[in-house]
């Protein structure tokens, strides 16, 4: 009797260890996605680990699980994440939930899956909603546009024997419903082609355009037999997930057609609303708050098209595979003056960050770590500038600061105050804020888009001039040597099969100047810049000398070459995996096609050598570099204002 209690006794603990590792996870999982600190005494809220949309948790189970342990204030359950967030009334209550779920079992409705469930302590519970989208430009969803008679005999007529599922030619029941259609003006030509496709449960369509050589301008599609979520994507990476309804028609002409992707996840249940479950539904917005699944049925679509006899001369040439080709990228050289500066920085900085502002905010949640650090350490009530705060990551980060962030780019600062913080735009070089005002500033990946040392010391000394004495700034910059003490850095380990959603799909071409034309090359710096590097220590840097003055394009995920240089930006490209979405255009000819079709923005770039920043900053004599130190391929300094 005695040998099987202390058996029970070792299960008991053994179990007890596995929760407590679970938990830790589940902490660390948190603080990198959505930079939220767990607490280790009891709050009114509650993180739940294994209990969000994305592992298969319906808002409605979640909430007849938690509403046994008391009043609830709030339930967020953000989009595609294994997690939730729930507010009690009480502390006693959240303890109550705490102590009776967490490392408790429960069986996922619908599915029969089991899965644990693991709870934190949470200070609060604030995710900041997106903002409601509008219907991408030329896109029209047309509600009960046939009857469930019509709906019935249009199943019907199907022949799934068929060897072809696109015939030209139309069925003799559909030219009532088109007749209708161009009746009522949402179509302007009758179609000649009809694709029939039937999706069950966990299937979907890859992300694509149709091909613009093969089809006219307007693409209509019949959605029976049951509602589905489409997905459609901007070339900038701005997503509109659309609910289409049971009998309604999808109509995409425009931009919508030529430049938008469009597609359906394989999965077998969509994010919905929840309060508008059953309702006329058009995009869905990641309202966290009312969130939850809806199961998917078998849904069949009438797709239909009318075939185009000439080539495509849409307004969308960058991903138009009649016109490919006829474009010729501009070939940027080094500043030789500070007019030329200004304009190269405006053309490879500036314009593309305005350009790819929402697919660059996609990419950009995970805060770094040692910045988080940085920001926690500083005193209760201090007022903290971000420059260059991009899509504001930093500035919820500590909600015990006064944080205002600025950004040169209007549409990033935008995605800020979309998140309810303070930005404004404003240049580096010129912040409109009051001298020696700013307990703390930050500068994150900005300075190394400045392309002479004459401009970059000056964005430093702007850093300086906002500190009140004893104010401190923590700088990043990205670093020539992304190899360091015989490690990769992340940027290098990520070259093939990159789980990092930071990602950025690598060109076909080595380190190389526009039109392939001239071997890889250095730019030259001012002859201030050449002294103060000759005053570094160590020289070990390994950028190649001068041969000319033009930009080399780098490639990604692979180390520097130069310092100066054109960094790509692809819109598109590359297979989707686990926790990816990257998006394509389908087109005639595969891969290789497709890559020349891709939309690529060059940002430029000085990458710095070690010991250059420090050496930067030690030329100003109104501060000291309090600390230095290589973060997963930056050099980073603290400077402290005398």
């Amino acid at each position: 009797m005695e040998a099987k209690t202390s058996e029970d006794y070792l299960k008991v603990q053994k179990m007890k260890k596995k929760v407590l590792r679970k938990q830790v996870r589940a902490q660390h999982t948190l603080m990198r996605h959505e930079g939220i600190k767990c607490v280790s005494h009891a709050t009114q809220s509650l993180v739940v680990a294994n209990a969000g949309l994305g592992n298969g948790m319906s808002r409605q189970q979640l909430l007849r699980i938690l509403e046994e342990y008391g009043a609830m204030e709030t339930l967020l359950m953000p989009p595609n994440k294994p997690y939730s967030f729930v507010k009690y009334r009480t502390t006693e209550e959240a303890k109550k939930a705490f102590n009776a779920l967490n490392g408790k079992e429960v069986t996922l409705e619908d599915c029969d899956q089991n899965i644990v469930l693991y709870i934190n302590f949470v200070e609060k519970v604030s995710l900041q909603n997106t903002v409601p989208t509008s219907l991408p430009p030329g896109l029209m969803v047309i509600e009960k546009i046939i009857s469930p008679e019509e709906e019935r005999r249009m199943l019907e007529s199907i022949d799934w024997k068929a060897d072809e599922d696109t015939q030209n030619g139309l069925p003799e029941i559909c030219n009532p419903f088109l007749e209708k259609c161009l009746k009522q003006g949402y179509i302007k030509h009758k179609p000649d082609q009809l694709t029939v496709n039937q999706y069950e449960p966990g299937q979907g369509i890859p992300p694509h355009t149709d091909t613009h050589s093969a089809f006219e301008d307007e693409i209509i599609s019949l959605s029976l037999g049951a509602e589905i979520v489409m997905d459609f994507k901007h070339p900038d990476g701005h997503t509109v997930a659309i609910m289409l309804p049971r009998c309604s028609l999808l109509v995409m002409t425009g931009e919508s057609r030529y430049l938008w992707t469009h597609g359906i996840t394989p999965r077998k249940y969509d994010v919905v609303q929840a309060s508008e479950l059953g309702q006329k539904v058009r995009t869905i917005t990641a309202d966290v708050g009312d969130l939850t699944l809806n199961r998917r049925e078998t849904r069949t679509s009438f797709t239909f098209r009318k075939v185009r006899r000439s080539p495509c001369n849409c307004i969308y040439p960058s991903v138009c595979d009649s016109q490919k080709g006829q474009q010729r990228p501009v070939q940027p050289s080094f500043p030789q003056n500070e007019m030329e500066a200004s304009k190269l920085e405006q053309e490879y900085v500036h314009k593309v960050y305005e350009e790819i502002a929402t697919h660059f905010s996609s990419t950009r949640h995970s805060p770094w770590p040692r910045i988080v650090e940085f920001l926690r350490s500083l005193p209760t009530g201090s007022i903290v500038a971000d420059i260059g705060c991009g899509n504001g990551k930093y500035l919820g980060i500590n909600e015990d600061l006064y944080m205002v962030g600025c950004d040169r780019s209007k549409n990033l600062v935008d995605i800020c105050g979309e998140k309810h913080f303070q930005a404004f735009v404003c240049d580096a070089l010129s912040v409109p804020i009051r001298s020696g005002s700013c307990d703390a500033c930050i500068s994150i990946a900005v300075i190394h888009h400045f392309s002479t040392a004459e401009r970059r010391l000056a964005t430093i000394r702007e850093l300086a001039r906002l500190l009140r004495p004893g104010g401190t700034a923590l700088i990043y910059v990205w670093a020539m040597e992304q190899e360091y003490k015989n490690q990769k850095s992340k940027y290098l380990k990520e070259k093939n099969g990159s789980k990092n959603k930071d990602r950025e799909m690598n060109t076909d071409t080595a380190q190389r100047p526009l039109n392939d034309q001239g071997p890889d090359n250095s730019s030259q710096d001012s002859a201030w810049s050449d002294q103060l590097l000759n005053d570094l220590k160590d020289e070990s840097c390994d950028a190649k000398p001068v041969t000319d003055f033009r930009l080399p394009v780098h490639t990604n995920r692979t180390s520097f070459h130069s310092q100066d240089l054109l960094v790509p930006w692809h819109l598109k490209g590359g297979t989707k995996k686990k926790e990816e979405s990257v998006d394509t255009v389908v087109v005639p000819g595969g891969s290789k096609e497709l890559q020349e079709l891709s939309p690529v923005f060059h940002r430029y770039y000085h990458v710095f050598c070690e010991g250059e920043l420090e050496a930067v900053c030690r030329s100003l004599d109104c501060v000291r570099v309090q600390k230095s130190y290589y973060d997963q391929g930056n050099w980073c300094v603290i400077l402290e204002k005398l």
